[in-house]
């Protein structure tokens, strides 16, 4: 006896699809097979026309922190609805700056103790990065503390009043590589962007179509360039994230190719796949991102090197902003960040695989699979037995369209406003517990839970 069986549906995995049961017993997956297989269930689940795939895992939000207005409770509830059983976020070393309001420095494992205690009304799982945000030698004492804690990744960035000169990042690629841990870098070149920030508040440049001007593409290539030669001098593991244009992601694309998988993955973001800087115009400061959303052959561009396999995962950057905080005068005043974690299977989906012809084994190897071995967690990202019932149950042929109004993230708005797709989640599962039925949260706050995660082998 098991006390469930999603019955009727065709499982995805990383290589194939498969007309088969699931069997859960528990927060575990117990069996994947044909029904005269399956063992007796307490309860049974039809997913006869859907597809039953695992659920997504986005290594890269910000959540209830100065780069997010949502809380743990309105962030995990709208990554439930889309599809999403884990996510990672960050623990922020605190700095003293225009950009928060702490009042004093802090460091990396305090980040850790504040997001957990912030966590506890989670419905999905989550993770945590570390976060480097200043030059003081001192989180060199508590970086094993912090890869002991679960996090083995550490955030590093190029630009912003955090941003770290190349001579400390140097070192902290020494220091990461001797912990097998690695480096999660934002790049873009800050000189460039801030120079030319700053021209354009000198001339007045205030509209939204102004913007990725500001931080315009071989800015973040520069960037990635030096920082990448840095990790790999080192022999630290780099993992490039929101690569967002055709010129940053040929760069890493080399470093891969000298060095291999095992030393360089790399992510771009749904919005890159789906939306050109057209968007502006369009919307305003809503879609003000970081970096910008580029070009049309940008877009081409992170689909060629995501079937090459130079970008191995598909996240979302999700930010929990208000209008209100989006809609200034002069873009340079607005708030960076957009939401994105109900829409990002149904929208990545529907581009992918709908218009694209992309596979749904390539679906969960970017949305799901590559996440988990990269980002350490090795009982999630598949439906084999033994691991965690992390499941998405999906419609593929449910057209709908996009609004903000079905939100339940605190943001107001989505970039996606009034896009049509087809593809809809219909059910999600957390460790055997149903989260997300047919639109609606149906678990607890605080079933999700801590998830620590180990330093993986990224040779597969």
């Amino acid at each position: 006896m098991v006390e469930t069986l999603i019955q009727g549906g065709t499982v995805v995995t990383p290589t194939d699809t498969i007309e088969a049961d699931v069997a859960i017993d528990g927060e575990r997956i117990v069996a994947v097979g044909d029904s005269e297989s399956m063992p007796e269930p307490a309860r049974t689940i039809d997913a006869t026309g859907s597809l039953v795939m695992p659920g997504v895992i986005d290594p890269h939000v910000h959540i209830d922190d100065m780069f997010s207005f949502d809380t743990y409770e309105t962030a995990t509830k709208a990554a439930a609805l889309g599809g999403t059983t884990t996510y990672i976020d960050f623990a922020w070393q605190a700095w003293v700056g225009e950009m928060t309001d702490w009042e004093e420095p802090g460091t990396i494992l305090e980040g850790i103790e504040r997001k957990r205690a912030k966590a506890e009304d989670a419905v999905v799982d989550y993770g945590l990065h570390g976060a480097i945000t200043r030059q003081d030698p001192a989180v060199f004492e508590e970086l094993e503390a912090v890869v002991d804690a679960g996090v083995p990744s550490i955030k590093l960035f190029t630009a912003y009043e955090f941003g770290l000169e190349n001579g400390f990042m140097d070192r902290v690629f020494d220091a990461l590589a001797d912990l097998d841990a690695f480096a999660v870098l934002h790049t873009e070149e800050a000189t460039i962007c801030d120079e030319r920030t700053a021209r354009f508040q000198e001339e007045g440049k205030g509209d939204p179509e102004w913007y990725p001007k500001s931080r315009p593409d071989y800015a973040e290539a520069i960037a990635a360039d030096a920082a990448a030669r840095m990790a790999m001098e080192a022999g630290c593991r780099y993992y490039g994230i929101h690569t967002s244009c055709r010129q940053s992601a040929e760069v890493l694309a080399d470093y891969r190719e000298e060095y291999g998988p095992e030393m360089l993955r790399a992510e771009t973001c749904t919005h890159y796949t789906t939306l050109d800087d057209s968007i502006f115009e369009e919307l305003g400061n809503l879609p003000m991102i970081a970096p910008p959303i580029r070009k049309p052959d940008d877009i081409e561009a992170m689909f060629e090197h995501l079937a090459a396999g130079t970008l191995d995962v598909v996240s979302t950057d999700h930010c929990g902003y208000t209008k209100e905080s989006k809609q200034v005068d002069n873009w340079w005043d607005s708030k960076f960040g957009a939401n994105a974690l109900q829409t990002n299977l149904p929208v990545f989906h529907d581009e992918a695989v709908n218009r694209r012809g992309f596979s749904y084994p390539f679906l969960v190897r970017a949305l799901s699979y590559n996440p988990a071995r990269i980002f350490g967690l090795p009982g999630k990202g598949t439906l084999d037995p033994g691991t965690d019932a992390d499941i998405v149950i999906f419609d593929p042929d449910e057209t709908y369209t996009i609004t903000a109004e079905d939100n339940a993230s605190v943001a107001d708005f989505s970039i996606y406003e009034g896009r049509e797709v087809t593809g809809r989640v219909t059910r999600t599962f957390v460790r055997g517990e149903l989260v997300a039925d047919d639109g609606e949260i149906v678990a607890d706050n605080g079933h999700g839970e801590f998830v620590e995660r180990e330093s993986t082998d990224w040779a597969f």
